[in-house]
C-alpha cells in the first residue's frame, strides 16, 4: 500500500509541478553555469546507495569541499539560498520517489560516509526507505544556519547534530502510523507555504 501511494503521489506531483520544475531548472542554468541538477549519494534501505536528486544550489564542484553546509556557506549561490529556504531544491526527489529509492515519509537520507559512522543501534533507521519528508526533515529546516561560522561544519555536525537527529528518526519509526505520516505531510505543506509567504 505504501508503495502504491508513493507512485501515485510522485506521478501526480510531477505532472502538476512540471511547469515549476522547468522554470526552476532554467533559473538555475541562467544563474550559475553547470548542470541544474545535483545527484548526491545517499544510503537507502539496507544501506544500498542511490543518487538523491535535487536542484543544484551550490557552485560547481562544491561537493568536493565537504558534505555538510555551514552558516553563510560561500558555496551556496544567491538563487540557491532561495531554493533551499522554500524547499524548491528538493522537488526532483519526486523522481526518487517514483523510482522507489525513497518513500514519501521516512527517516532523513544521509550520505554513506556519515552512515559508516553509525552504531549498530543507529543503523536500525536503514531498515526502511528514507523519506522525501519526515520528522527530522521538518526539524532541520534551517540546519545550516545552526552551524556557527568559523567551525568545520562536518565535525560540528557529527558532534552536535547527528545523534539528536538519529534519535528523532528512531522515535518516529517506533510510533510510525498512517496518521503520523499524514500529519508530517500536512506540516511539510504548511512549512513550504509559510516559506513562500515570506518571499
Amino acid at each position: 500500500m505504501r508503495r502504491f501511494v508513493d507512485i501515485l503521489v510522485a506521478l501526480i506531483s510531477l505532472a502538476a509541478l512540471s511547469p515549476l520544475l522547468v522554470a526552476v531548472m532554467l533559473a538555475v542554468c541562467i544563474s550559475s553555469p553547470g548542470n541544474p541538477f545535483y545527484g548526491g549519494w545517499r544510503a537507502g534501505k539496507d544501506g544500498r546507495n542511490f543518487r538523491m536528486w535535487k536542484f543544484r544550489t551550490m557552485i560547481g564542484g562544491a561537493a568536493k569541499m565537504g558534505p555538510i553546509t555551514g552558516k553563510n556557506d560561500p558555496r551556496v549561490t544567491p538563487l540557491g539560498r532561495i531554493l533551499r529556504k522554500t524547499k524548491l531544491d528538493e522537488l526532483p526527489q519526486f523522481f526518487n520517489l517514483l523510482l522507489g529509492d525513497m518513500t514519501l515519509v521516512g527517516p532523513r537520507p544521509e550520505s554513506p560516509e556519515i552512515v559508516a559512522l553509525y552504531t549498530s543501534s543507529q543503523r536500525v533507521v536503514l531498515a526502511v526507505k528514507p523519506g522525501v519528508t519526515g520528522r527530522v526533515q521538518l526539524d532541520s529546516d534551517d540546519e545550516s544556519e545552526t552551524i556557527p561560522e568559523g567551525v568545520k561544519a562536518y565535525d560540528y555536525y557529527l558532534t552536535h547534530l547527528m545523534d539528536r537527529k538519529l534519535r528523532m528518526d528512531l522515535d518516529y519509526l517506533r510510533g510510525r502510523t498512517v496518521l503520523t505520516d499524514v500529519k508530517i505531510v500536512l506540516a511539510t505543506a504548511g512549512l513550504m507555504f509559510r516559506a513562500f509567504a515570506r518571499r
